[in-house]
This record gives structure tokens, C-alpha cells and sequence, in this order.
């Protein structure tokens, strides 16, 4: 999750046809810019800087040797003059990573007074960007455009949402995720096409058996539970019965050995998320709640009833949201409050929501499942802090991948809720309760999302971009006329595209 570790290289575009001496400038330029980004706390990854290119060859080789470098997460290409845009074709062809165009120019101003052919000549980017841009476009390929000057706050803010994205898609290229058991029987929306999803994501989902898993959590010795169960004493509010001496102290010793038998799962098979249910417990004392809570806080992806797309995408937002404050969990819009003057949704789920989003120090106990028919499982309970906040849920239309995001205020809770064992999070969806959740429900959104409160739609709408699949957006401006519309139009696209 160190995304300083990760690299964009910054390509400009030139031709020979101004001399020596202004290619010399161009460099120059390019190369303060790059240095003014890394010198950014906005940006978070590597910017690193590569010759002009002027031939396309040129061109050619360095989108090659992006492909090729590992650590290379994406480009950002800006013309500085102005370059032939057939130089560029068969580079754009075979680059595989994600590309960001700065419409961007060295210099903020116009200097009225000096301003002559010369300085007109090396500042083209007005006209060489649109040379580029247009090329990109004829050849149909998705990229992020952002204008304004270098050193503004908001194009800095664009290219940091953008390099998190491509974070984000990078980290899913040969992921592996595990479902412990099927999906829940008979639910239709945590399913979905797996072959399709590797080929159009890049990340491979394979079932275990729950047998698998038991083995490790069998192994597991005492010194290492007993280890566990003191962090949870030190970093958690810890219940009467969990304590020692306590009633329930074998349930607390039983939820570690299983979070370190899951952790060895996953660490062995180099595994970057997980599913589990129910309804497939064989050989386990109870279901995992802490263990899947604390794991996604550790960066791992999570969903329940074997919900494997849900789970990859908090895995990627994770990645996107590496570094900023606030969290990303695993969630479900639970109930309604359907008061007139107050209307919200309770977000839950039965156990396991990532201690990432936690207002305060969470309380660590043991309850009552009610399904499942195993001993009662140790989860983390807590509400979660209030403020801007988003919901995201990929689903599979059959013909594509679709990816929906409602953006949502989070609000404190105004009563204790003592007798809800579960952790929680109250929002009001955008842009109104009737809207929103009738949007959602016309798009065909999940009951499973990644909650997030340090994402933003311009993330999850650049990771959508880079994966080629359908945009849906619930947010302040929705009316829902015009949704409707978007998805019949989207559904029309989507044949023709296909």
C-alpha cells in the first residue's frame, strides 16, 4: 500500500521542426514540472520524467518499455508544442497502461509586454494538445483529459484522483482473490461471469473448500492465540464476558485462531481478499466477524455470502484510498428510517464492517448470530464517524461490468442503539432518500457495496474509465428522468460497443 513505490512517467510531445534550441526548452520545462509534482504531498506515486519524444520510434519504444516496467502504473502525456499526431498511433496501439492527458502549458500567464513568435512557438500547447487529443479519440481509446495550470490545487487534485485509480487498476493486474465456499444459494447479484471478470479485470477468483481453511486454523499454536488475544485486550474495548476468567473467553480464543489461521491462508497463496458464508461452516467453531474486520483494516478485500466482486472492489479502494484519512469497508444498506424530516439508511451487516471507518475505540464482543447454527461469533461493534461519504457496487449485466456509485452524507447517530451488536453507519443518499434509493434499485445496484469515506465519484469514475465498463452515478444533481434515461442510452451503447 506504499504508493510512492509505484511510478507514472510523464512523456512530452515535440517534433524537430523547431531547432535545437527549443527542444532544449521543452526538456527544461518538462523537468521543472516533474519536480514541482514529486515535490506535491497531493500527488502519491512517482512521477518520473522521460526524454521528449519527437519520432515514432521514439514514441514507440517508451510506450513499449512502460508495458514492460512493473512498477509503471500509467502515463501522463502533454504536448508542449506541437506534434504530429500519426507520430503517435502505433505507440497509443500497444500501450497498456492507463494514459492521462495535461492540457496543461509552462507558463501560467501571457506576458504582454515580451509575448513574440519565439515565445509562440515553444508555448503551443493550446493547439498541440488538441492535435493529440484528437487522435486519441480516433483511435477509441479511454483516457483521463485534465486542464489548467501545473501548479494549480484543482489539477493537482485531478491527477491525484487519477493516479489512485490507476493504483488501484494496477494492483488488481494477476490478483488473486479465495471464496470459501459457493455463493449464497439462490442470490442472483453476488454472482456473476468469473472468466469474463479475469479477462476484463485481470484478477482471478477459485473457490476452497472450507476444509482448506480449517487445516491452517487447526494448526495454529497456542502461543501465537494467546499473543492475539492480548492485542485485542490493548487495542479494544473488551466485553465482561470475553475477559479473562470471563464466560465467553474460549469464543475470543476461537475467533483469533481463526483470524490467524485465515491471515496464513492468505499470505501463502499471495491472496488479496476473501469471501466466506453461512452457509458453508464446515469443521468451523463460528462464522469469522473480527477476523474478517480486522483483515480488511490490514488492507485485505472482503465480502460476504461469497460475493467475489464486491470483494475485489474493496481491495481496490483500498488501494486508492491508501494514505488518506478516513476508511473503506465492506457494507449493506440494512434498514430504512422513514422518518419525513430525517430520512437515512442503517448500514451494516451481520458481523463484519472494517474497523477502517470506526469513530472511537470499537468494543470487542461476543452475541448471538441467529443463522448460520454455530457458537456466537466475536465481532467489533462501533459507529462510524459522520461527513461526505460514497457507496460503490460492480455489477454484471450479462453483457458488461457495471459500476455504480451513490454519493451519501453521513450523519452521527443521535441514539445508542444498545441492543444492535453490529458495527453501523448512518447516511442520507444523494441527492434525496426517494431518488437515490429508487436510482439505485432502477440500475440494478447490489444490496453489497464498498462504503468509503476518503473516495470521491471522480476515482471510481477514472478506475471505470481504465476498465473499459459502464459509469453509473447517483449524486447531488440525479434526477430521475434523466437516470433513467443515461441507462437506457448506456444499454444501447453497450450492444453496439459489444
Amino acid at each position: 500500500m506504499e504508493l510512492k513505490k509505484l511510478a507514472v512517467w510523464f512523456i512530452t510531445g515535440s517534433q524537430h521542426l523547431y531547432g535545437e534550441e527549443t527542444l532544449k526548452q521543452v526538456a527544461e520545462h518538462s523537468q521543472v514540472i516533474v519536480k514541482a509534482l514529486n515535490a506535491s504531498s497531493q500527488i502519491p506515486v512517482e512521477i518520473v520524467y522521460k526524454p521528449t519524444v519527437t519520432t515514432p520510434e521514439e514514441i514507440y519504444n517508451v510506450m513499449m518499455a512502460a508495458n514492460a516496467e512493473k512498477n509503471v502504473i500509467g502515463i501522463v502525456a502533454w504536448m508542449h508544442t506541437f506534434s504530429p499526431a500519426k507520430m503517435w498511433i502505433n505507440g497509443l496501439k500497444i500501450l497498456q497502461k492507463p494514459l492521462l492527458h495535461l492540457h496543461t502549458q509552462f507558463n501560467r500567464d501571457i506576458p504582454w509586454d515580451k509575448i513574440d513568435m519565439d515565445f509562440m512557438n515553444l508555448n503551443q500547447s493550446a493547439h498541440g494538445d488538441r492535435e493529440f487529443g484528437f487522435i486519441v479519440s480516433r483511435l477509441r481509446r479511454n483516457r483521463k483529459v485534465v486542464v489548467g495550470h501545473w501548479q494549480d490545487e484543482a489539477t493537482l487534485q485531478s491527477i491525484d484522483a487519477w493516479a489512485r485509480a490507476a493504483a488501484g487498476w494496477h494492483d488488481w493486474q494477476g490478483a488473486r482473490f479465495v471464496r470459501f465456499g459457493d455463493n449464497m444459494r439462490y442470490v442472483a447479484v453476488t454472482d456473476g461471469d468469473k472468466v469474463e471478470a479475469e479477462y476484463k479485470f485481470g484478477y482471478a477468483v477459485n473457490t476452497h473448500g472450507i476444509g482448506d481453511l480449517v487445516k491452517l486454523i487447526n494448526e495454529v499454536d497456542d502461543a501465537a492465540v494467546n499473543t492475539l488475544m492480548q492485542e485485542y485486550e490493548d487495542r479494544y474495548l473488551l466485553a465482561a464476558p470475553l475477559r479473562k476468567g470471563g464466560a465467553q473467553r474460549q469464543s475470543l480464543y476461537d475467533a483469533a485462531k481463526i483470524e490467524l489461521g485465515l491471515k496464513h491462508f492468505l499470505e501463502a497463496g499471495n491472496i488479496k481478499g476473501f469471501s466466506d458464508t453461512f452457509e458453508d461452516l464446515h469443521g468451523m467453531v463460528q462464522l469469522p466477524g473480527i477476523a474478517a474486520q480486522r483483515l480488511m483494516k490490514a488492507g485485505y478485500g472482503f465480502a460476504g455470502e461469497g460475493d467475489w466482486k464486491t470483494a475485489a472492489l474493496v481491495r481496490a479502494m483500498k488501494v486508492m484510498g491508501s494514505g488518506l484519512p478516513g476508511g473503506n469497508s465492506f457494507m449493506e444498506d440494512y434498514t430504512y428510517h422513514f422518518d419525513p424530516s430525517n430520512q437515512l439508511v442503517l448500514g451494516s451487516h451481520m458481523l463484519e464492517i472494517c474497523e477502517s471507518i470506526a469513530e472511537g475505540k470499537p468494543s470487542c464482543e461476543v452475541h448471538p448470530l441467529g443463522i448460520g447454527g454455530k457458537a456466537d461469533p466475536v465481532r467489533l461493534v462501533f459507529n462510524s464517524a459522520a461527513g461526505p461519504g460514497l457507496n460503490a457496487s460492480i455489477i454484471d449485466m450479462g453483457n458488461r461490468f457495471r459500476l455504480l456509485v451513490n454519493e451519501v452524507e453521513a450523519v452521527k447517530a443521535t441514539e445508542a442503539l444498545p441492543h444492535l451488536p453490529v458495527a453501523r453507519v448512518l447516511w442520507k443518499p444523494y441527492p434525496d432518500m426517494k431518488t437515490g434509493c429508487a436510482a439505485w434499485i432502477l440500475a440494478g445496484g447490489a444490496h453489497h457495496t464498498c462504503y468509503s469515506q476518503n473516495l470521491t465519484a471522480e476515482h471510481l469514475e477514472d478506475f471505470a474509465d481504465m476498465a473499459d465498463i459502464e459509469f453509473a452515478l447517483i449524486g447531488k444533481d440525479t434526477r430521475l428522468s434523466q437516470f433513467k434515461n443515461e441507462l437506457r442510452w448506456s444499454e444501447v451503447y453497450y450492444q453496439l460497443h459489444k
